[in-house]
């Protein structure tokens, strides 16, 4: 695997930012380079090859713009790719059309940082038996390590089904060799890591630690990772895991919906795992590909835009008239989608129609001006929205849907999507699969989930027919080409 070999004998160090707000967990300054092979003698190089574990998840750009939500936003039926022309950022064009291949696509680039995520976490595990430290803190390392390994190679067999498997270094003799696993053998290595992650990673983290892996968090993505093997006959044990986190005292829903996702409102009462992105690290171009900020913020503005509340940015992943047809009675709406046309109209502003421009676009990650870098670098670059990767109200929703699908407690699973309708003063409506659908796309609207719901759910060959959506294909990337030359890799079906 070529983007896997190349971290092989070298550790990365000091140029990756962990993904926290604190001072302590947060080292946005460039510190060279060490080798792996001489590193990991005590205790605090240890914790700086923590840092590079977590680093991959914060990627933003790579070969292609590589953030995760604007692909796969432009692959759902909430957003079109946008941009520039039909030809700006290729990646996201050919997902949105379904004219993706091997050799032009987003693959690489979640191949690439999801596998650099692995190599990392297993060179960690791989040197931590032997590191001398206090044996607590070593065990919530190696928590942390196999949290991370699980994060990772769910995205990996969700994207991709057909990967190998690694659960420490490839030695050099083995890098031709290598055959991909069965998804089942996979989705089994992460259970067994989150697993046994739970035992010793805290239930909560001080505030300087934030960004780093719970148990809360281990549980909610064990719980999502059962849920999406659409195994019937397990759906109980993933409610039972969604349980725990939904009635910890940790955690309780945001009372304002419009609060989530501002930078200044980080760590929420609804966050369960969050990626950071921060203005500090100071990125201009010449950082490129390594950039802290929320790049995709910028990504999604209003190309040429002049006006009030908002930065100009560069007009993707545009919202399609569907999405804005399914929530414009929704109270989420307006915390979801802004309509810029109008805004035009009525004088407020000007702005350049991009690419499938449809005059509405997302607002959860918009450039608000409030939030523009004064600090140095470019500001465009150095956004600090976060991603939440995980909240409350999704787990909410997966427990119901959990329930519902395992015949469980449908008293309790129409309690949790009444609260998650409650919250923005909405009425309930009966506990079916249908209405937990809906719900999800109305609650999780444009934050990434989209996708991968309509692929388990078998709906997206219907929902996705308009762009070109190719049933028992297009449920999967292809491999990227560059891993099939002169490996054993077998390139999926259909492509």
């Amino acid at each position: 695997m070529k983007n896997y070999k190349i971290y092989l004998g070298i550790l990365i160090l000091g140029v990756f930012i962990l993904n926290s707000c604190s001072k302590s967990f947060l080292e946005v300054e460039p510190k060279g380079t060490t080798l792996e092979t001489n590193y990991y003698k005590n205790a605090d190089e240890a914790y700086k090859g923590l840092v590079s574990c977590y680093d991959p998840l914060g990627t933003e750009c790579g070969v292609t713009y590589s953030n995760k939500i604007g692909p796969l936003n432009s692959a759902s039926d909430d957003c079109y790719a946008g941009g520039g022309s039909s030809s700006d950022v290729p990646a996201w064009q050919v997902w949105n059309n379904y004219t993706i291949d091997a050799a032009t696509g987003i693959q690489a680039d979640f191949w690439s940082r999801n596998f650099t995520g692995v190599y990392r976490s297993n060179t960690l595990l791989s040197k931590l038996p032997a590191v001398p430290m206090d044996e607590t803190l070593k065990a919530r390392y190696i928590a942390e390590c196999k949290f991370l390994r699980a994060y990772f190679y769910f995205d990996l067999v969700r994207l991709f089904k057909n990967v190998p498997l690694f659960t420490s270094p490839l030695p050099p003799s083995e890098y031709f060799n290598v055959v991909q696993a069965t998804p089942e053998a996979v989705y089994a290595q992460v259970e067994k890591d989150l697993t046994e992650a739970i035992i010793d990673l805290p239930d909560a983290v001080t505030p300087d630690e934030n960004g780093r892996a719970t148990s809360m968090a281990a549980r909610a993505l064990l719980g999502k990772v059962i849920l999406y093997q659409n195994n019937e006959s397990r759906m109980q044990i993933a409610a039972d895991l969604f349980e725990i986190v939904n009635s910890s005292p940790n955690y309780h829903l945001q009372a304002d919906y419009g609060q989530i996702f501002r930078p200044d409102n980080k760590f929420n009462s609804e966050s369960i795992f969050e990626i950071v992105h921060t203005a500090q690290a100071l990125s201009g171009w010449g950082s490129w590909p390594n950039f802290e900020g929320n790049v995709y913020t910028q990504m999604v503005g209003p190309r040429a835009y002049t006006g009030p509340t908002f930065k100009a940015g560069y007009g993707f992943n545009p919202i399609t008239p569907e999405l804005v047809n399914f929530m414009k009675n929704d109270p989420r709406y307006k915390y979801t989608i802004v309509n810029i046309d109008s805004m035009k109209t009525a004088g407020l502003c000007t702005y350049e129609k991009s690419y499938q421009n449809t005059g509405y676009f997302t607002l959860k990650f918009a450039p608000l001006a409030e939030f523009y870098s004064t600090i140095g670098g470019d500001p465009v670059l150095n956004y600090p929205n976060d991603v939440m990767e995980i909240r409350l109200a999704d787990t909410y929703l997966m427990e119901a849907e959990a329930l519902v699908r395992g015949n469980g407690n449908l008293a309790k699973a129409q309690d949790y999507l009444d609260r998650v309708r409650a919250r923005v003063g909405l009425s309930p409506v009966p506990v079916t699969l249908d209405n937990i659908k809906k719900e999800r796309r109305l609650e999780l609207a444009t934050e990434g989930h989209r996708w991968f719901d309509l692929v388990r759910w078998g709906d997206a060959a219907t929902a996705l027919a308009s762009k070109g959506f190719t049933q028992n294909k297009n449920e999967i990337l292809p491999i990227p080409l560059a891993e099939l030359t002169n490996t054993k890799l077998k390139q999926n079906p259909g492509y």
